[in-house]
């Protein structure tokens, strides 16, 4: 094959938060063909043993203070690779499109003039409460909710967020990659108006087995977040809707 004149197509194929049940058909479709496996940390091990046994699997994941693979290395990689296979699945945790960066890779393949088509994933924001019991929206309860990620890049604090119209504007705030900044997020959100009262749950391991909650308010999830020790990965919902998912704590892993 002359590969100066080859191009395969790169799928950017959402896994979704990490139940394998929540894959998508189109998902598993590609996982069964694919040449090559481009894959992120928060994959699940159930998802990543779906993968073609033939297919060469690639770690570029990303967690807190440890990457695989830059940003930039990945997009290249994912370049190269169209030029060799013609099947290259990028697979993402969630959805591509949601605080994925999957924007980012199509851009740059888009430009490299590689095929791109991107296969959406459920986000663990709405999957993750679904499974405790929550709904982000309920009617007399939340018509709005927002998405808005807890940090900008490894080890750095992102000041540009806008909590104060964030908490103004939404009944239900979702908080994605924000566990470690909640003593930032939190005052913040205390001085645009939130009451210290207001419910909020942390939800670790969405949607698998091991999936935890830790339930609080905005006056206490701090404390109790440091005192077991609280880690990531792991989302959080503030609202009136977290009363919902307290309703369920006794046939859950609540700690």
């Amino acid at each position: 094959m002359n590969q100066k004149s080859f191009v395969g197509k790169v799928y950017l194929v959402g896994a979704g938060p990490g139940d394998p049940g929540l894959l998508t058909v189109k998902g598993k479709s590609l996982l069964e063909l694919a040449d090559v496996v481009v894959y992120d940390a928060l994959v699940s091990p159930e998802i990543l043993s779906i993968i073609s046994p033939y297919a060469e699997k690639i770690n570029a994941g990303k967690r807190r203070g440890r990457h695989s693979l830059p940003q930039s290395q990945t997009n290249e990689l994912l370049i190269e690779k169209a030029r060799q296979h013609p099947v290259v699945v990028r697979l993402k945790g969630g959805d591509p499109f949601v605080f994925g960066r999957g924007g980012e890779e199509m851009a740059d393949l888009i430009e490299a003039g590689i095929p791109v088509e991107v296969v959406p994933g459920i986000t663990s924001g709405i999957a993750a409460p679904a499974y405790a019991g929550i709904p982000v929206t309920h009617r007399g309860c939340s018509s709005s909710v927002t998405f808005v990620t807890g940090h900008e890049s490894v080890g750095k604090y992102r000041p540009d967020v806008n909590w104060s119209a964030i908490s103004l504007g939404s009944e239900t705030i979702v908080i994605y990659m924000g566990i470690h900044n909640l003593d930032q997020i939190i005052p913040q959100l205390l001085e645009a108006g939130l009451n210290s009262s207001t419910e909020i749950a942390l939800i670790r391991w969405g949607t698998r087995p091991e999936q935890e909650e830790l339930y609080g308010n905005l006056d206490n999830i701090i404390e109790k977040v440091k005192k077991i020790n609280f880690e990531a990965p792991a989302i959080a919902i503030i609202g009136k809707v977290v009363g919902f998912g307290l309703t369920k704590m006794s046939k859950r892993n609540i700690v």
